[in-house]
């Protein structure tokens, strides 16, 4: 199973439990109802009345009730339209998009403009040693983008991965306390003060023997969809600042991408690291292809900005336009089968036009 390193651990959710009340004010109900039959008869049911059931109370040791759970299949895509020259598309219609379903089409039940909709957002952080030279731009620039995109109903968090996957700020709608988590950041090579060295020398974390070491990038998308996100509702994203390098991570590519699609999560790539890290021969970083993968399947979009501080801030930007921008179209698939297969589905809005969606949904049932 996978973990949380040290800094800080999610809280767990609590379940609420509801019981009838006791037999004795079901009786005193019924003597109330016969003695004043008159009086009820002058009010007009509720329409949202449950109705009225003629069977004996049930004993008192089985007074619990047990609750059904009704499964409304409603898939719910989030998305972006770009013109040919990559501009947003906006003042869409239900009438100008469609949407097909393994290649079926289906019927548009709901389609909105969430121009200022909640958001639920999770700043995911690359504290390995290839970030030590642009850290520092990451913490202005996350900063600033948060200061201007977190709004009172939004709430988002922050968290750093490296040897670890670690919550450095859990949700709130603070600019604030993001900021201040975002500056507490730190690289961590598990040689102790971001020095490079034996992992477990110097004070630093120390990984477990044949527990991953590197940049867990992977786990921490993974970790960030099942534990923070999949139980929220509405628009969420992930914003990866990272060079897009996993190494050691337990969970593989695509059971990243399958949580984050699970948990209907956008995710955005900013691509950032000091090439010099690489070598200094030109070399580039090889997590491209893997990042662009990520964010095409869940209908994000990667940006690379090298080391670039003005990039960085164009991409942050962008990302900020898009997120205020968005359309949200719903519908209930023919195929009602909750069966746990990924559908496919594709979206449409006119010709010459970009569609930034999802690639799919698992059909899962809503109370798993």
């Amino acid at each position: 199973m996978l973990s949380w390193g040290s800094r800080m651990r999610p809280s767990k959710g609590m379940r609420v439990l509801c019981q009838i009340g006791s037999i004795a004010c079901f009786l005193v109900i019924l003597l109330l109802a016969s003695v004043a039959p008159g009086a009820r008869g002058q009010l007009a049911p509720s329409p949202d009345a449950a109705p009225v059931s003629t069977a004996p109370a049930a004993p008192e040791e089985e007074g619990s009730i047990e609750t059904l759970h009704v499964d409304v299949n409603l898939v719910s895509l989030y998305f972006t339209v770009k013109d040919k020259n990559g501009l947003l598309v906006p003042h869409l219609t239900k009438g100008d998009c469609s949407v097909t379903d393994e290649k079926e089409p289906q019927t548009i039940k709901n389609f909105n403009a969430e121009i200022d909709q909640p958001l639920t957002l999770g700043i995911l952080l690359d504290t390995s040693g290839s970030q030590e030279r642009v850290l520092d731009l990451e913490k202005d620039a996350g900063s600033q983008f948060l200061s201007r995109v977190i709004k009172s109903k939004d709430q988002a968090f922050v968290l750093a991965f490296d040897v670890n996957v670690d919550v450095l700020q859990d949700f709130t709608n603070s600019p604030r306390l993001l900021s201040r988590a975002l500056n507490k950041a730190e690289i961590n090579t598990a040689g102790g003060n971001g020095g490079y060295g034996i992992p477990g020398a110097g004070g630093g974390t120390i990984p477990t023997p044949g527990g991953p070491k590197g940049t867990v990038l992977y786990d921490a998308v993974y970790l960030a969809s099942n534990e923070k996100l999949s139980s929220e509702s509405g628009r969420k994203a992930m914003i990866l600042l990272t060079d897009g390098e996993d190494e050691g991570s337990r969970t593989k590519i695509q059971e990243a991408i399958a949580a984050a699609q699970k948990s209907n999560v956008i995710l955005y790539v900013i691509l950032i690291a000091d090439r010099g890290f690489y070598g200094g021969f030109g070399m580039g970083y090889s997590g491209y292809s893997a990042m662009k993968k990520m964010t095409e399947e869940t209908g994000g979009r990667l940006i690379d900005v090298g080391n670039n501080g003005n990039k960085l801030q164009a991409a942050f930007s962008q990302i900020e336009d898009e997120l205020r921008t968005q359309y949200v179209a719903s519908y209930t698939p023919k195929n009602s089968a909750l069966d746990g297969k990924f559908h496919k589905i594709t979206v449409e809005c006119g010709s010459g036009s970009k569609v930034q969606v999802r690639r799919g949904y698992y059909a899962i049932p809503t109370n798993q």
